[in-house]
């Protein structure tokens, strides 16, 4: 990192000279690893560029890694999302790709940022004496959260990956040529450092930051005992260790901190930015520190919603799997008079021909995050919601139908988050332990479409293929869908030139 620094300098120093030779070339700052890590403001710092990462560089450019991007992967390369552009999105969303894929290289390139992050402020804190015992033990396990989430959402799409950690920026500070290409490591001895890092992180985080002497406000957002809690059961959950989502999600419920949003179309109202459901999310305010979630979600040619994409949509197939007393059916734009003067609407079948003032969408906008009573402004100011409780309770009744099949407890479970939306209930005793599989996942979809989970869901079942060439094959198009080979994304062709021993030859992808 230092040399790197050095060299930006010695640039900035060359533009100056050649731009005018008059001008005597002055040094305001010079930030390098000997006079950072000197104070706790210091260390706060690095921290939070951690959670900055999350989001994307800087307002701006607010649409990357889990505020917008990362969807490409986790959603529309399933039945729930669509794209009708074409490109690198398109061919996610018609469920082919390759390794030269641009959006499958932005999500490795901006987990590996937050990653690089973290690394440095976990090594330059570590070696901090003017920290106390505690605030280190903080800073560090808000660090190493952050740092397991990334490695968690690599791992879903790529299996084994590189593993870089704070031994790794040592190397580099005291070997500056340090730059062999570094061989992948298995998921197995990822999971190892993350359950690792995750129980530390579980014992060492605050419930909440209302008594920190750390943070000045309770600084919702940041990563708490709740978020450590809830990931590692997340992670036991794609390890299909049963019993220790079980115990985790318990520790989880009788902390007593979190419950169901009373509405569904509340939770996620642009104004919502924490609620009690929330465990841990990406929060943004809008024109200030905002994304573009509106913007990429937004209905086209609608008449509140103005000048927006419809960039990630849902297909119609999913939108139409609702019932019609679900309040989360009302949580999309299926018919509006739009600023073209159209109706845009849904076609009645597949190739029918609109009627003249009709329009016939491809696909449906979510208000998910694009609220048409928020601000309609190009950054807005929507959550994301990456851990919330909805989820512990899913994963909960998952992992006890696994155990002992469709007890009264997971039929409760799946039924409270239903129940939230006005949903048809589950009734108790029609269910074996397959059917009740079956309708976790589509209750699943229901809940969490568009917030990560879908396609490590459709893994996790065993239902990717089944699930998605049925959505393909219904809609007219290609089953594309073979595993094991498309369990994982191809490695990014642009890394694999870099680090040879990303060798998708062979790989199951």
């Amino acid at each position: 990192m230092k040399k790197y620094s050095i060299l930006l300098m010695v640039m900035m120093v060359f533009v100056q000279f050649s731009c005018n030779k008059n001008l005597d070339p002055k040094v305001y700052s010079s930030l390098t690893t000997t006079n950072a890590f000197r104070t706790k403001s210091d260390a706060i710092a690095a921290v939070n560029a951690v959670y900055a990462r999350l989001k994307g560089p800087s307002v701006g450019d607010n649409f990357d890694y889990w505020t917008v991007r990362h969807f490409a992967l986790t959603d529309l390369t399933t039945d729930v999302g669509h794209c009708t552009y074409g490109g690198d999105p398109g061919q996610l969303s018609l469920v082919q790709w390759n390794s030269a894929n641009g959006l499958i290289a932005e999500d490795w390139r901006q987990i590996y940022k937050l990653i690089a992050n973290a690394n440095s402020a976990i090594y330059n804190i570590s070696q901090m004496t003017v920290l106390t015992d505690a605030q280190k033990k903080q800073f560090l396990a808000e660090a190493k959260f952050l740092r397991a989430l990334a490695y968690m959402d690599l791992i879903d799409a790529w299996g084994p990956v590189v593993l870089l950690t704070e031994k790794d920026v040592e190397k580099q500070q005291t070997n500056p040529n340090y730059t062999a290409p570094i061989p992948v490591t298995s998921v197995d001895q990822i999971d190892a450092l993350l359950i690792s890092d995750l129980t530390d992180a579980g014992n060492t985080l605050p419930v909440d930051y209302t008594k920190s002497d750390i943070y000045t406000t309770n600084d919702v957002g940041r990563a708490t005992k709740g978020s450590a809690l809830t990931l590692l059961a997340k992670l036991y959950l794609r390890e299909k260790q049963w019993q220790k989502v079980v115990d985790l999600t318990k520790q989880v419920m009788d902390m007593n901190v979190y419950q169901l949003y009373p509405t569904y179309s509340g939770l996620f109202a642009e104004a919502n930015k924490w609620c009690s459901e929330n465990i841990f999310s990406v929060l943004s305010d809008a024109n200030v520190n905002g994304t573009e979630l509106l913007n990429h979600f937004g209905p086209l040619q609608h008449p509140v919603l103005t000048d927006r994409w419809q960039y990630y949509a849902v297909t119609w197939d999913f939108y139409n799997s609702y019932g019609d007393e679900d309040d989360r059916k009302k949580m999309f734009f299926p018919s509006y008079l739009g600023v073209d003067k159209l109706v845009h609407q849904q076609a009645p079948s597949i190739g029918a021909t609109p009627p003249k003032g009709a329009f016939y969408m491809p696909d449906v906008a979510t208000m998910k995050y694009a609220d048409p009573n928020g601000a309609n402004t190009y950054y807005d100011g929507h959550s994301v919601d990456i851990l919330r409780y909805a989820d512990v309770l899913l994963s909960r009744a998952e992992a006890i139908n696994q155990l002992s099949g469709p007890t009264a407890e997971a039929i409760s479970l799946i039924n409270q988050v239903k129940a939230r939306s006005h949903a048809k209930l589950l009734v108790a005793g029609s269910y074996t332990q397959a059917s009740l599989n079956d309708a976790l996942l589509q209750e699943r979809g229901w809940e969490l479409y568009y917030e990560g989970k879908r396609r490590a869901d459709l893994i996790r079942f065993g239902k990717y293929a089944d699930v998605v060439n049925a959505y393909l094959k219904r809609t007219g198009q290609t089953p594309t869908v073979q595993m094991p080979r498309d369990q994982y994304f191809p490695y990014p062709l642009n890394q694999v030139t870099i680090n040879p021993n990303l060798n998708n030859s062979g790989r199951q992808q």
